[in-house]
């Protein structure tokens, strides 16, 4: 039997929305085992605090717990 756990992570890029999933992704595989699957949730662009653009995704992220 299998039991997984979800977490959701925030992925940041000042090139693109694709280099912010990379990025989330990047660091969970470095300190995360066994991640099974990810899912975009939600993504935005701050442009008020930062000088240029900001992209940002919101990332479900589920692993399988040993």
């Amino acid at each position: 039997m299998s039991v997984y756990k979800k977490i959701v992570l925030i992925g940041t890029s000042e090139e693109n929305f694709e280099a912010a999933v990379d990025n989330a992704l990047d660091r969970a595989d470095y300190t995360i085992e066994n991640i099974h699957w990810a899912e975009v949730q939600d993504m935005g662009v701050e442009m008020a605090s930062v000088s240029g653009r900001e992209y940002q995704v919101e990332v479900e992220v589920a692993f399988e717990l040993e």
